[in-house]
């Protein structure tokens, strides 16, 4: 290791300190060159490295990130709910590339969205953008060329688009080498989407879906939102009597309290809360509310609340 006499730094020293600003100064540090990725891939293989490994080859000083590649197979409105959950809290000009496409292959057709909020997002039109495009506004939708906006000598692969046009869309998008305009064509501000019941209240009852459980802990999700609530006049400490149908077969009634937090409740107990997304979600505190019950979630799960009178 040579020093400099004068400054008594290492040349190794100046040396890092000449890397760390050039990747300070480098576009790829500024908002709008990362590159978020969700699937229904899984990690037990090489498909989400693949994907990875396309976007590093379009340029390696790009910020590669995971939401989840645990979306259950096929399952398009998970993959919805999951993309709307995040979107907020990353930069505008975030590059999202979601890819649970049980059609891959066939006519569907393969899109970039700008929303209202300024973020993109590379994926199949097949019902994927169908809450982000309700709560955040389509402001502009292309449809990707494939003749220019596709991994080079993939023409004969056919089941494989995350890695050979979404990945390899989204990586150019975010490292400036394509702009918005190059993607491809662009079509009227309208996508495809997946039909839900919104929530509702009728008379003195609260209704609404479950439109996902939490994976981890078992709790269970519904899509009613605090605005909602508040108009309905719950309160902390209410008591409501809850029902869970699955289509017109009602699967569990009980009373629980609406509280602020798991602890208000003893180990075990059930209770009303509102989640991390600012809706109301029923959980056991310590345990898991949704395989003591049999409780699922999707478009034929729905909930009623009502609140008791003391």
């Amino acid at each position: 290791m040579v020093t400099d006499a004068k400054s008594g730094t290492s040349s190794w020293a100046r040396a890092c300190l000449a890397l760390t600003l050039v990747f300070a100064m480098h576009p790829a540090h500024a908002a709008g060159t990362i590159v978020v990725f969700q699937s229904d891939f899984g990690l037990k293989d090489h498909a989400v490295a693949a994907m990875r490994g396309v976007a590093r080859q379009v340029d390696p000083t790009l910020v590669l990130e995971n939401l989840t590649h645990e979306i259950p197979a096929f399952d398009v409105w998970q993959a919805a709910y999951r993309l709307d959950a995040v979107l907020d809290y990353w930069p505008k000009g975030t590059v999202f590339v979601s890819v649970v496409d049980p059609g891959v292959g066939t006519q569907r057709r393969s899109v970039v969205m700008r929303t209202g909020s300024g973020h993109l997002i590379v994926t199949p039109d097949n019902g994927t953008l169908t809450l982000v495009a309700e709560r955040l506004g389509v402001s502009e939708l292309r449809e990707i060329d494939e003749s220019i906006n596709r991994l080079p000598g993939s023409k004969s692969s056919h089941t494989f688009h995350g890695r050979d046009v979404y990945a390899f869309t989204g990586a150019r998008l975010a490292s400036g080498q394509i702009a918005f305009n190059e993607v491809g064509p662009r079509l009227a501000a309208s996508v495809v989407k997946i039909p839900y019941r919104h929530a509702a209240l009728v008379d003195t009852t609260v209704e609404g879906t479950i439109p996902v459980l939490d994976p981890q802990y078992g709790n269970v999700w519904t899509n009613i939102g605090r605005g909602l609530v508040e108009t309905w006049g719950l309160r902390v400490g209410d008591r409501v009597q809850l029902t869970i149908l699955r289509g017109d077969e009602g699967v569990v009634t009980l009373e629980l309290p609406y509280v602020q937090t798991f602890g208000d409740v003893p180990m075990g107990e059930p209770l009303l809360y509102f989640n991390s997304l600012e809706r109301l979600a029923i959980a056991l505190n310590q345990g898991d509310f949704a395989a003591r019950h049999g409780v699922g979630s999707g478009s034929q799960w729905r909930v009623t609340l009502t609140r008791l009178r003391e």
